[in-house]
């Protein structure tokens, strides 16, 4: 079926559709019925579009299917809310370019820290995750290439992509499960904050503290980051590997 002719061959003008027929029994409407905004869409955009949608927004798949860079589909992706009025101001509104130079991850490797890396850097280094309440967190890639920051995180430095290292080993070390724990009303070694406890273990295996001193409590961002990459689901209370990748555990002989 050929796509229908939204401007006019002539004079590039908008064309509108003055007829419709019924396959079946020949009635024909006439009167001028819009185009809509989809009609109007290229070739090419319609391409990107049904690959965006096919693969849930995925930038990454979308890169591999079409054969395109990430500026180059990032570009796509503007020009197509552009023909479909669905940006915002872009021109006034183009948000910060992030140096992604540095960011380097293994390919195939099973380390939290690694697939979280991949997935930045497929998404142009800027995500928002969601909270078990359904809060937005932003998370941004630093250009030193080790380290990332959040809105929900004003901490310098910032935190370094190890820290879901040591989440995923403790989990690894308790049957894929932990709970997360409480480091704003309790110290480092006290119920809710101990070492089978996430914030614990981010207490003495990141800041390298001790029993007894205070510890600050990025849980529920790193939790949603993990969730966010498939690693762990976010449950209330606690994090949970998710059998995907706890089978990729087993093939490595880790679990």
């Amino acid at each position: 079926m050929i796509k229908i002719i939204s401007k006019c061959p002539a004079c590039d003008s908008d064309l509108k559709i003055s007829a419709l027929k019924c396959s079946n029994c020949n009635l024909e409407l006439r009167n001028d019925f819009t185009l809509s905004k989809f009609d109007m869409l290229n070739e090419n955009q319609s391409e990107f579009l049904i690959s965006f949608l096919k693969n849930r927004g995925n930038m990454g798949a979308v890169q591999d299917e079409l054969g395109i860079s990430y500026p180059t589909a990032k570009k796509k992706l503007d020009d197509l809310l552009m023909a479909l009025d669905l940006a915002e101001n872009t021109q006034n509104k183009e948000e910060e370019f992030i140096d992604m130079s540095n960011l380097t991850y293994t390919k195939d490797s099973i380390k939290a820290s690694d697939i979280i890396k991949q997935k930045l850097i497929e998404n142009g280094g800027r995500v928002t995750v969601y909270t078990t309440r359904n809060l937005p967190c932003k998370i941004e890639a630093c250009s030193d290439g080790i380290s990332f920051s959040s809105d929900k995180l004003p901490i310098k430095p910032p935190f370094r992509y190890a820290v879901f290292d040591i989440i995923v080993d403790l989990l690894t070390s308790q049957g894929g499960r932990a709970a997360k724990g409480n480091g704003r009303n309790y110290k480092l070694g006290e119920p809710n904050c101990d070492e089978t406890t996430i914030v614990g273990t981010i207490g003495y295996n990141y800041f390298g503290k001790r029993n007894g001193e205070s510890t600050v409590d990025p849980v529920f961002v790193f939790a949603a980051v993990l969730e966010w990459a498939d690693i762990a689901h976010n449950e209330r209370g606690e994090l949970v590997l998710t059998n995907s990748y706890k089978l990729k555990l087993r093939q490595h002989g880790v679990l």
